[in-house]
């Protein structure tokens, strides 16, 4: 009788587990930049805040913020803060576009089977605060324009918050924010074209797709030259602005364009050459200056007790703490569920909790949004920013209380993927399947060991000397000195 045949063996897919070095290498140059980024949207958000509500200077922030500039006969005679919004923001979009990109061709969306996580996270981290906004909204006779203004996460801002409290998120975890933001960003570009064009112009809208189709074939041809690239961005912007579509759509388009695959001889893809390039203009100059002229609305105990009780303002804030926890927490946990995932042995799913509750900091876009949700009501598009600015906090302060409760594992996870013993550069945690990092780590141990049977050949030696000194040197009448 044949003996029976053994079960297959399958691994189960680990939540957050371990990334690949080259993706952990791209992971930490990437989040290095945002952070830095991120605590300079935070100082411009404390400064327009300021700036708007000191009675000494605070005319002057509306004089700035509504002083216009730029060519009429184009169309383009904006305000500087419609100009940070639909200008300055189009490079956001532009290296958000070149992430994606990459992301879809080299990184964790490229396999099917790795993107189901991040991408259903993310929609669910979306559609459960805008039902949670509607709901509210509803509930208290309020608006429904603005059910699109809670569903954006800001990665820049909630790693600021990491920065500033200074715990020792494990690279997976903050790989899985990151792509989660990257995902996010995708589908609020989608919301922003969808659902905030009024009219379109089809002649300005056929100049900027044929200025794209110009930019892909001068890409495909291998043009090189910011001089020719940057001239026909700014015009392809400019139609896009005035065909009624979002202009910031056009940054998207062209970051999508890029090529992000390395080719022979290249130790760079062009797209990643031109995000390494452009991601501090974004994170440094772009985000921070559209925050100053975004962020200042006139804050007091009056406007602060209205955001809790207007169901547009409530239903945002309730959106970004509540629906985005329970959105990215939900999505995540069924999609282990229904795939049979497990999560990495290091962690638990408080974990994840805490990671969903920093990602109800919903800051630039979501202040973009509301712009655009409530044009046209001065009173209700500022006190839309002032609940996208209280919930962020409160969300901010939610997640810095989860994750500090965990800062000991955090760091001890973080000390083992960055111990490098045979100091070869790479992680040892990469290595040690290796021979060779074997091999190196005991010529380390045995220089060591030589070293040590120096030092204990000279400490005998010396001992031996001084017992032949008469009457035993180092002593007194007989007893030790």
């Amino acid at each position: 009788m044949p003996a029976p045949r053994l079960a297959r063996e399958t691994t189960p897919h680990k939540v957050f587990g371990r990334l690949s070095l080259p993706e952990r290498t791209f992971v930490v140059d990437a989040l290095r930049t945002e952070t830095v980024g991120g605590v300079l949207l935070l100082i411009a958000a404390v400064a327009a805040l300021l700036w708007a509500n000191i009675p000494a200077i605070s005319d002057g922030y509306d004089t700035v913020s509504d002083y216009h500039l730029g060519p009429a006969a184009l169309g383009l005679d904006l305000s500087v803060a419609h100009w940070a919004a639909d200008g300055l923001l189009a490079v956001f979009f532009f290296v958000a576009g070149i992430e994606l990109k990459r992301e879809l061709v080299a990184g964790d969306l490229r396999d099917p089977k790795a993107a189901v996580l991040p991408v259903v996270a993310a929609l669910c981290g979306m559609a459960v605060p805008a039902l949670v906004y509607v709901l509210t909204s509803a509930a208290g006779g309020g608006s429904a324009a603005g059910w699109a203004v809670p569903t954006a996460t800001d990665i820049a801002f909630a790693l600021a918050v990491l920065a500033v409290i200074g715990t020792s998120l494990p690279s997976a975890l903050r790989a899985f924010l990151l792509t989660l933001a990257v995902v996010d960003d995708l589908f609020a570009i989608l919301i922003i074209a969808v659902f905030f064009t009024d009219s379109i112009d089809f002649a300005a809208l056929g100049g900027a797709v044929a200025g794209l189709a110009v930019f892909w074939l001068l890409l495909r041809v291998g043009v090189r030259g910011w001089y020719v690239y940057v001239p026909l961005a700014l015009v392809i912007w400019a139609l896009m602005y005035n065909s009624g579509v979002h202009a910031t759509i056009a940054g998207v388009a062209m970051g999508l364009m890029l090529r992000c695959t390395t080719r022979e001889g290249e130790e760079h893809s062009p797209g990643e050459h031109i995000e390494h390039l452009v991601r501090p203009l974004s994170a440094g100059l772009a985000v921070p200056l559209f925050a100053l002229f975004s962020a200042g609305v006139a804050i007091s105990h009056h406007s602060v007790g209205d955001v809790f009780t207007r169901p547009e303002t409530l239903g945002v804030v309730l959106g970004l703490v509540v629906g985005k926890t329970v959105g990215i927490f939900g999505g995540t946990w069924l999609t282990a569920r229904f795939t049979h995932a497990t999560l990495s042995d290091d962690l638990a799913w408080a974990d994840v909790f805490a990671i969903a509750s920093l990602a109800g900091i919903g800051f630039t876009v979501s202040l973009l949004i509301g712009e655009l949700a409530f044009e046209g009501d001065a009173v209700l598009t500022d006190e839309i920013k002032a609940s996208v600015l209280i919930g962020s906090l409160l969300a901010a302060v939610i997640a810095t209380v989860l994750l500090k409760m965990r800062n000991t594992k955090y760091r001890q996870m973080w000390e083992a993927e960055e111990r490098d013993d045979d100091r070869d550069g790479i992680p040892d945690i990469y290595a040690e399947d290796e021979p060779a990092y074997h091999l190196r780590m005991a010529a380390i141990h045995e220089a060591k060991a030589a070293e040590h049977r120096r030092i204990a050949e000279e400490k005998a030696a010396a001992r031996h000397a001084l017992a032949e000194v008469p009457g035993g040197t180092g002593e007194e009448h007989g007893r030790p000195a």
